[in-house]
């Protein structure tokens, strides 16, 4: 019998990448539905065409800015003390959560997954995450050219991370949709640029809220990660007003902050401001981080996604400048929006702590709409595997 083959960012050292890598996976085990996830670690076609991609943004001066914190992160564990030996507890972490995937063989190039796909799979599934940034677009993985035309390619939430494509790439994006037999994406954006191109898709939700919270209650650690109340505070960014505000917050309800540091990017405030800074934390530690707090303060998507799963009271800040070409700002918009949460819950960092405070959630309309679009989406995604559609 053959399985259906998971085309995701299981491998990349990310608190919500891995996790809804592995709620696709979860998903597919829940209906008894075979499946393995697609191991790329070792694919040089794939790595040689991100590196092309690179090469040719070299002097693209907002592409070179954007990447700058992570570039910088690298040196920074070579020569802040602790920091590399930090990080690597955290790594080791997630190692062990990678533990979980039913990988598949190591594919080295693009003929052995093609060869794979035509004599393992009935169904290739790509999704979700940011794998149809451009960069992504070049390197061609998450593109399924790769994939033999009688297989059966479906898009789950995938995201292009992007609200317009590069006119320059405009004809390499159509080429590879067009391919793909039945396609969804994650934002509103995403679905306009599929409208444009005349190419019909679904709007379904990130693999990550295709399961509930007592399912994610399992895959959390159980007993509580942090005994005091606390503000959990986990930014990617570097804006230090997002950090002044669980400041404020601090003050206000005399809660400790915790504070997952330099993820993407090292900032040395980070340090400064929190009062407990946790690196074994794995993405099981992670939602129980989350499930356990007060409040959570993030500029992350994902730390935004469990926030509403655990009915939590939380504060997003964006990590893009809007003016940025490469921001992915739009990604929440869709989220808040979808779940029935105003944004104002958006914050700069300058507000006023006692006027915020006063922003009420309806956590009984938020998971009534949630349900909803979690339910629509597992039914689109069964359908398109068993060719209903």
């Amino acid at each position: 019998m053959k399985k259906v083959g998971i085309v995701s960012c299981y491998f990349k050292n990310n608190y919500g990448s891995m996790l809804q890598a592995y709620a696709t996976k979860k998903i597919l085990d829940n209906n008894e539905i075979p499946n393995e996830t697609i191991n790329v670690d070792s694919n040089i076609d794939f790595k040689i065409g991100k590196r092309k991609y690179y090469l040719s943004q070299i002097f693209n001066f907002s592409f070179i800015k954007s990447k700058f914190g992570m570039i910088k992160l690298k040196l920074d564990k070579k020569i802040v003390k602790d920091l590399g030996k930090n990080i690597s507890i955290r790594d080791k972490k997630y190692k062990e959560f990678r533990k979980e995937f039913n990988l598949s063989k190591a594919c080295p190039d693009y003929k052995s997954l093609n060869e794979m796909a035509k004599e393992k799979y009935s169904d290739v599934i790509v999704g979700s995450d940011q794998l149809w940034l451009p960069v992504n677009v070049v390197a061609d993985y998450y593109t399924l050219n790769w994939v033999p035309d009688n297989v059966n390619k479906i898009s789950y939430a995938t995201s292009f991370g992007i609200s317009k494509v590069p006119d320059k790439y405009t004809e390499l994006y159509k080429k590879f949709l067009k391919r793909i037999n039945h396609l969804s994406v994650r934002e509103e954006s995403g679905k306009k640029i599929l409208d444009n191109y005349g190419i019909k898709s679904k709007l379904v939700c990130d693999p990550t809220i295709l399961l509930n919270k007592e399912e994610w209650e399992e895959v959390s650690t159980k007993d509580r990660f942090i005994k005091d109340k606390y503000i959990l505070c986990y930014f990617l960014g570097s804006n230090i007003e997002h950090r002044k505000f669980a400041e404020k917050l601090r003050e206000k309800t005399g809660y400790k902050i915790v504070s997952l540091n330099h993820a993407d990017e090292y900032v040395k405030y980070s340090d400064e401001f929190a009062d407990i800074i946790p690196y074994d934390v794995g993405p099981k530690e992670w939602l129980n981080l989350i499930k356990n707090a007060e409040y959570v303060c993030t500029d992350s998507f994902h730390g935004t996604v469990f926030s509403l799963i655990f009915n939590k009271i939380f504060f997003d800040f964006r990590r893009y400048n809007p003016k940025n070409k490469n921001n992915t700002n739009s990604r929440l918009d869709s989220l808040l929006n979808i779940a029935g949460v105003s944004n104002e819950r958006i914050l700069t960092g300058l507000e006023d702590i006692d006027k915020v405070l006063k922003y009420k959630i309806d956590y009984k309309k938020v998971n009534t709409n949630i349900n909803k679009f979690r339910e629509e989406s597992k039914k689109w995604l069964l359908e398109s595997i068993r060719g209903e559609k």
